[in-house]
Protein backbone atom coordinates (compact mmCIF):
# COMPACT_ATOMS: atom_id res chain seq x y z
CA UNK A 1 0.00 0.00 0.00
CA UNK A 2 2.89 2.49 0.96
CA UNK A 3 4.64 1.74 -2.24
CA UNK A 4 1.52 2.24 -4.13
CA UNK A 5 0.80 5.37 -2.56
CA UNK A 6 4.39 6.77 -3.20
CA UNK A 7 3.16 6.69 -7.02
CA UNK A 8 0.43 9.64 -6.47
CA UNK A 9 -0.13 12.48 -4.33
CA UNK A 10 -3.50 11.07 -3.37
CA UNK A 11 -5.82 7.96 -3.55
CA UNK A 12 -9.20 6.88 -2.68
CA UNK A 13 -9.96 4.04 -0.40
CA UNK A 14 -11.30 1.74 -2.75
CA UNK A 15 -8.69 2.31 -5.53
CA UNK A 16 -6.01 1.58 -2.80
CA UNK A 17 -8.28 -1.57 -2.12
CA UNK A 18 -8.49 -2.74 -5.69
CA UNK A 19 -4.96 -2.00 -6.97
CA UNK A 20 -2.87 -3.67 -3.52
CA UNK A 21 -5.73 -6.66 -4.16
CA UNK A 22 -6.52 -6.46 -0.13
CA UNK A 23 -9.95 -6.69 1.78
CA UNK A 24 -11.36 -3.41 2.77
CA UNK A 25 -10.86 -4.63 6.54
CA UNK A 26 -7.24 -5.69 5.89
CA UNK A 27 -6.72 -2.39 4.23
CA UNK A 28 -8.62 -0.29 7.15
CA UNK A 29 -6.65 -1.77 9.52
CA UNK A 30 -2.89 -1.05 7.46
CA UNK A 31 -4.24 2.36 7.04
CA UNK A 32 -5.12 2.31 11.22
CA UNK A 33 -1.39 1.55 12.32
CA UNK A 34 0.42 3.87 9.20
CA UNK A 35 -1.68 6.78 10.66
CA UNK A 36 -0.71 6.30 14.24
CA UNK A 37 2.76 6.57 12.95
CA UNK A 38 2.22 9.39 11.07
CA UNK A 39 3.32 7.86 7.55
CA UNK A 40 0.02 8.26 5.95
CA UNK A 41 -2.77 10.79 5.85
CA UNK A 42 -6.68 10.72 6.15
CA UNK A 43 -8.95 12.69 4.31
CA UNK A 44 -12.47 12.36 4.57
CA UNK A 45 -15.27 14.07 2.70
CA UNK A 46 -18.15 13.64 0.47
CA UNK A 47 -18.77 13.16 -3.52
CA UNK A 48 -22.50 13.95 -3.59
CA UNK A 49 -23.87 12.44 -0.65
CA UNK A 50 -21.22 9.46 -0.56
CA UNK A 51 -18.66 9.27 1.94
CA UNK A 52 -15.39 8.67 0.73
CA UNK A 53 -12.20 8.60 2.25
CA UNK A 54 -8.97 9.64 0.32
CA UNK A 55 -5.06 8.63 1.42
CA UNK A 56 -1.36 10.29 1.07
CA UNK A 57 1.50 9.57 2.16
CA UNK A 58 2.90 11.76 4.76
CA UNK A 59 6.59 12.94 3.83
CA UNK A 60 7.63 11.15 7.03
CA UNK A 61 6.07 8.02 5.54
CA UNK A 62 7.76 8.85 1.73
CA UNK A 63 10.98 9.00 4.20
CA UNK A 64 10.74 5.70 5.86
CA UNK A 65 10.08 4.05 2.36
CA UNK A 66 12.83 5.62 0.81
CA UNK A 67 15.16 4.61 4.18
CA UNK A 68 13.37 0.81 3.90
CA UNK A 69 13.92 0.84 0.08
CA UNK A 70 17.84 1.83 0.30
CA UNK A 71 18.15 -1.01 3.57
CA UNK A 72 16.54 -3.69 1.28
CA UNK A 73 18.90 -2.71 -1.60
CA UNK A 74 22.06 -2.96 1.50
CA UNK A 75 21.42 -6.77 1.79
CA UNK A 76 20.68 -7.36 -1.98
CA UNK A 77 24.19 -5.54 -2.34
CA UNK A 78 26.38 -7.87 0.41
CA UNK A 79 24.04 -11.30 -0.50
CA UNK A 80 25.49 -10.55 -4.18
CA UNK A 81 28.83 -9.53 -2.91
CA UNK A 82 28.86 -12.75 -0.84
CA UNK A 83 27.97 -15.09 -3.45
CA UNK A 84 30.57 -13.82 -5.43
CA UNK A 85 32.98 -14.68 -2.84
CA UNK A 86 31.31 -17.91 -2.60
CA UNK A 87 31.29 -18.73 -6.42
CA UNK A 88 35.17 -18.13 -6.32
CA UNK A 89 36.11 -20.69 -3.34
CA UNK A 90 38.21 -24.26 -4.46
CA UNK A 91 35.65 -26.70 -3.50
Amino acid sequence: MVAFLSGCAEAEFRTVRENCGVSESALSKVVSTLEAASYVKVRRGYVGKRPRTWLRLSPEGRRALAAHLAELQRIAATATALAATLDHQPP
